[in-house]
């Protein structure tokens, strides 16, 4: 059961987006919406770490002009109630229980990093909830340096608190002049929303969060080609938390994937790289 302000479907930003609640499982699982139509809602899945206003309002924005967008929470993250999951197992299935209780039954799927594990695993429990399967900077079971991305997350923060930048610039843009330039309009961004924003994320979400991912990587690769679900995969060639390896592994689950990789990007390449990125989307979205 949803609660929360109803029938505004046809908010035009992500910042003006009232944030609901849907009940699942014994906990109220946060959620945002905006736009409209007819095509199945496309959800989105943070990555690590992110609470609802990490999300880029201009990448939902321009991808909720024609049609309904549902960024949805996690378990005890942010505004979210009950006990933050450390499986991806786990999270699929709030997700995908949410998604019933808001009454939709076939849905395309968005995952950022962390958040493409968990659509994965969405797409293995419930194949035919799934028409459209969209990820970033993610890797599958098994995936390059996956299990050491502790030790990256906890050196980047170090050289963000160093450097007096936050950490998401420091570990989501390449060293370079361009990467510069994203990551402070990224930030600039993601400052829009004024009121109405999410909890902060606890440092108890990333330690689980981060054993969800080491577990996933220290699984073995997939043997079999698991899905026929249409799929479409960025990467960043500078990607120092999934390793750009990751973007041609997942052909061996998903054998009809659509691999694009952009130079001079890295983990946030969907916003360094918006334009492009989202032209991209919406034309996979409606094939």
């Amino acid at each position: 059961m949803a609660t929360g302000s109803h029938g505004n479907h046809h908010t035009p930003s992500l910042v003006d987006a009232d944030t609901r609640m849907v009940h699942v499982d014994g906990a109220d699982i946060a959620y945002r919406e905006i736009g409209s139509g007819d095509r199945p809602p496309l959800v989105a899945l943070m990555h690590l770490g992110g609470n609802l206003d990490a999300w880029d309002p201009d990448v939902i924005d321009a991808l909720g002009q024609d049609r309904r967008v549902i960024v949805l929470g996690y378990r005890g993250v942010g505004r979210s109630t009950g006990r933050v999951r450390d499986t991806f197992d786990e999270m699929a299935r709030d997700a995908i229980a949410a998604v019933h209780a808001l009454g939709v039954d076939r849905i395309d799927l968005l995952g950022l990093s962390m958040g493409g594990m968990v659509a994965q695993t969405i797409v293995e429990q419930e194949p035919a909830l799934v028409d459209h399967l969209v990820m970033s900077g993610t890797g599958p079971r098994g995936g390059a340096g996956l299990t050491r991305m502790t030790g990256v997350m906890l050196r980047g923060i170090a050289r963000s608190v160093v450097t007096a930048r936050p950490a998401t610039s420091v570990l989501f843009f390449p060293r370079t002049d361009g990467g510069a330039r994203a990551a402070t309009a990224y930030q600039r961004r993601l400052k829009r929303r004024r009121t109405d924003r999410d909890a902060a994320v606890t440092p108890g979400v990333m330690r689980a969060q981060l054993r969800a991912v080491a577990s996933w990587g220290a699984q073995p690769h997939p043997v079999h080609a698991s899905t026929s679900t249409p799929t479409l995969t960025f990467h960043g060639d500078d990607d120092i938390l999934v390793p750009a390896a990751n973007a041609q592994q997942l052909r061996r689950a998903f054998p009809a994937i659509d691999v694009v990789t952009f130079p001079d990007a890295g983990h946030g390449v969907v916003s360094q790289h918006r334009d492009a990125v989202i032209a991209r989307i919406q034309s996979f979205l409606r094939a």
